[in-house]
């Protein structure tokens, strides 16, 4: 791997390159890392594939949204702790301008806009590009035939139920045992527990409820209860949109009584549509819960630890990196976060390929960003302006 970093660009550069990422980045963590992939490996060569990798890796033992957390690593790679900042709040600004605004109409009429005429287009098109992505990562992961292996086991694990960390942390420390020789020494266990000393405990999902009992429900919620409550869910949550549901659900709407079910899903429902983070929800409900004000502290609160977790843990990869031990380890999770990658787009193609109209968009889509090298933001809005028409010819 190279180790030699390029020049820092400025700001402003990694601020308008992940702007535009997240205006287009929609379909979830696995799309948003397709894109950067695309983006600043293949394209701006910003940063090697194998040390992407590795922070793909790294990142799916730590809380928070992945990509995100992949948008701020590879920010502090190209200009320091400025840039982790820039690329982090540029990423995230279109989600949550534009979640906002759908919280303003939905306070004020009551409903949601109807934007499936563009989903219809758009998510064959992520899948093309999110497929060319793991095309390119599995051929640098898939190091050998043991790599391969515990590649199909992590895919069957995860396919009879075992969790996503359960299968990252498990899968990491037997694919390090296993690829590296009996001969080597075991004081090296010592690095593995310092790496899983930098990650939320694999049983702190378990640790609900979320907020202290002491925070009581109010009439008027304070804007410092409602930061602390996402601040917390922002500092473990791991996992899908699901699991966020439930921590919002459990504590918005059994334990507060903030939300009613019925709001509670609307803003669920405006996370998924629109580019960049699930976490935008926050936004939605923020607003709903306290006015502009509210939006604010909930957005910043929920991604705040994100920001510390990556500034903390990018300096730290590259010395696990030249450990034997540590290494092999990474080897193992990088296989890991690919086959991750693999179950999701399984799910998304159950989900999406269900008529000619999503093989057809597949097909042009995949056509144009493999053979053709077309930009993957251009193929997600192709998509969209594709899924339009066909609803008008329709």
């Amino acid at each position: 791997m190279t180790t030699t970093k390029p020049d820092r660009s400025p700001l402003t550069e990694i601020a308008g390159a992940f702007f535009r990422l997240g205006c287009v980045a929609f379909g979830g963590p696995a799309a948003h890392i397709a894109l950067m992939e695309d983006e600043f490996v293949t394209r701006r060569a910003w940063i090697d594939r194998e040390h992407f990798l590795d922070l793909i890796g790294a990142t799916n033992l730590i809380p928070g949204p992945n990509s995100t957390e992949m948008t701020m690593h590879v920010g502090f790679e190209r200009g320091g702790w400025p840039g982790l900042i820039a690329a982090g709040v540029a990423f995230i600004f279109p989600a949550v301008v534009i979640t906002g605004g759908l919280a303003w109409l939905y306070v004020r009429f009551g409903t949601l806009p109807d934007v499936e005429p563009y989903l219809v287009g758009i998510k064959p098109a992520v899948l093309a590009v999110i497929l060319g992505a793991l095309w390119k990562l599995g051929a640098r992961a898939v190091k050998g035939w043991q790599h391969a292996v515990i590649g199909v086991a992590a895919l069957a694990a995860v396919a009879f139920g075992v969790g996503e960390v359960a299968a990252m942390i498990l899968g990491g420390l037997l694919g390090m045992l296993w690829l590296r020789t009996a001969s080597a020494k075991w004081g090296g266990f010592r690095s593995v527990v310092g790496l899983l000393s930098t990650s939320t405990p694999l049983g702190s999902t378990a640790a609900l409820p979320l907020v202290a009992a002491a925070l009581t429900t109010a009439a008027t919620v304070s804007l410092w209860k409602l930061g602390l409550f996402f601040l917390k869910v922002g500092a473990v949550l791991y996992g899908s949109g699901y699991v966020l549901f439930a921590f919002l659900e459990g504590g918005l709407v059994e334990e507060y009584g903030w939300l009613t079910e019925e709001q509670l899903v609307d803003a669920i429902a405006i996370g998924q549509f629109t580019p960049g983070p699930i976490l935008s929800t926050a936004t939605f409900i923020g607003y709903i819960i306290g006015g502009w004000q509210g939006a604010l502290v909930a957005t910043a609160a929920i991604f705040l630890p994100s920001f510390i977790f990556v500034l903390v843990l990018n300096p730290i990869i590259p010395r696990l990196r030249r450990s034997a031990w540590m290494g092999a380890f990474l080897d193992a999770v990088n296989v890991l976060a690919v086959a991750l990658m693999v179950w999701v787009s399984f799910r998304l193609g159950q989900a999406t390929m269900t008529g000619w109209t999503a093989w057809l968009i597949l097909a042009i889509a995949a056509v144009a960003h493999l053979r053709y090298k077309v930009n993957a933001a251009w193929i997600i809005l192709g998509g969209a302006a594709f899924g339009v028409v066909m609803r008008l010819v329709g």
